[in-house]
């Protein structure tokens, strides 16, 4: 099991692209993040800063198979962080690279003012 918290700009984004199932961004965000692990290409490594206790806006347990825990674990160990620090960059690093790659979430047509909210 991986325990993920989320500060509120990454619920809003997951919000943003999967509507009311953030759980199932967070997932995706993490088999996304292994994904990268197993075929070699590092992701980018979590900054330092996250080492700081964040203002958690939701948190979430997520049961995902056994090479993918243990590729966050291992990925974490590298990386000198916990499991759940590592989980709650690969939410950031997901959402990063969806706008970079022009993927428009679901409420963007709605937004009428283009304040952020955050």
């Amino acid at each position: 099991m991986v325990s993920v918290e989320l500060g509120k700009l990454a619920c809003q984004g997951l919000e943003g692209h999967f509507g009311g199932d953030v759980t199932a961004g967070v997932r995706k965000a993490l088999l996304h993040y292994t994904y990268k692990l197993k075929v070699g290409r590092r992701p980018v490594a979590a900054p330092r800063f996250l080492d700081s206790d964040p203002v958690v806006h939701g948190k979430f347990e997520l049961t995902l198979d056994r090479e993918t825990e243990a590729l966050l674990v291992q990925e974490a160990e590298r990386q000198r962080t916990t499991a759940s620090r590592l989980a709650a960059h690969a939410v950031l690093v997901y959402l990063a690279e969806l706008d970079f790659l022009g993927v428009v979430p679901r409420g963007a047509a709605a937004t009428t003012d283009g304040a952020p909210d955050f």
